[in-house]
């Protein structure tokens, strides 16, 4: 009869084979299954009825198992995506799937996150020299005080994605759709974007200066307390955007937006008249 049990509850935990936390609830239960039933069977049960009312007695074992496989499950997935202090430069990220990672204060230079669906992960404090996006997800991911030289984001996914503090020089924005993107005290100056889309992006506090736009389309974009000295708009299409220069008691930013070039850019009727009100040179903008 120790047979049949062992064999009722094969059945039962089948789906869940792999699950250390489960595999541990079924040899425990196995055991406390066979010391049931020798009690009853010491009640003078037959072997049949001792063995009904011994798998009766545990109930509805199949929602306990459920439950302790996703509780495992997700214990397991928060230890794989651990990787706070570690040395991962030149890793092989690419394809996989991390969501809500830790990559804080770690050696990731190098590394190929190529692919890989880093949605809610964090990225603190840690070296991401070039790195590789490409393809890559970064929806709701905080990237914050990290040196991004050089780092490749090609067709890379950037949803409510935060960079601060962090510098990009030589980082490469290619075919990228960048949506609800916050760059805040972020250093723009040296890093490059091609056939990008900036939809309900906030440029807060960062510098932008001598940056090329050029060709790149801006809705719904904010420029708050940006700095934008030498910046090159040239045929890039604007629709709602904001350019605000906070509390000054001196024209400072006004002379500044003088310096930026819209040569050949098309903009809604609400962004012309506010660059007109500061003064910039839209002498070569078309109005739609």
């Amino acid at each position: 009869m120790n047979q049949k049990l062992t064999d009722y509850l094969n059945s039962v935990f089948t789906p869940y084979d792999g699950v250390k936390s489960v595999t541990e609830l079924k040899a425990d239960l196995l055991s406390d299954l066979q010391e049931r039933y020798s009690e009853l069977r010491a009640e003078g049960k037959d072997d049949e009825t001792a063995f009904k009312m011994t798998i009766e007695s545990i109930g509805d074992i199949e929602e306990t198992i459920l439950e302790v496989a996703n509780l495992s499950r997700s214990l397991e997935r928060q230890v794989i995506t651990n990787f706070n202090s570690s040395n991962l430069a030149k890793s092989d990220f690419a394809g996989v799937k991390a969501h809500k990672g830790q990559f804080q204060g770690s050696a990731l230079h190098g590394s190929d996150f190529s692919g890989a669906d880093l949605t809610g992960s964090s990225f603190k404090s840690s070296d991401v020299r070039e790195a590789n996006f490409d393809g890559s997800n970064l929806t709701d991911c905080m990237l914050s005080s990290l040196d991004l030289t050089n780092a490749s984001f090609n067709k890379t996914i950037m949803v409510r994605t935060n960079f601060t503090k962090s510098g990009l020089e030589g980082a490469r924005f290619t075919g990228v759709r960048l949506t609800d993107v916050t760059l805040t005290l972020t250093d723009l100056r040296k890093a490059s974007f091609e056939g990008c889309l900036f939809e309900g992006v906030d440029f807060k506090y960062s510098d932008l200066s001598g940056q090329n736009f050029d060709g790149q389309t801006f809705i719904g974009v904010k420029f708050e307390k940006a700095a934008l000295t030498g910046a090159s708009f040239k045929g890039a299409a604007f629709k709602n955007v904001s350019f605000q220069p906070g509390f000054t008691l001196t024209k400072k930013y006004y002379r500044m937006i003088k310096t930026v070039c819209f040569d050949g850019a098309t903009m809604d009727k609400l962004t012309f008249a506010l660059l007109k009100g500061m003064e910039a040179d839209l002498s070569k903008v078309t109005v739609i």
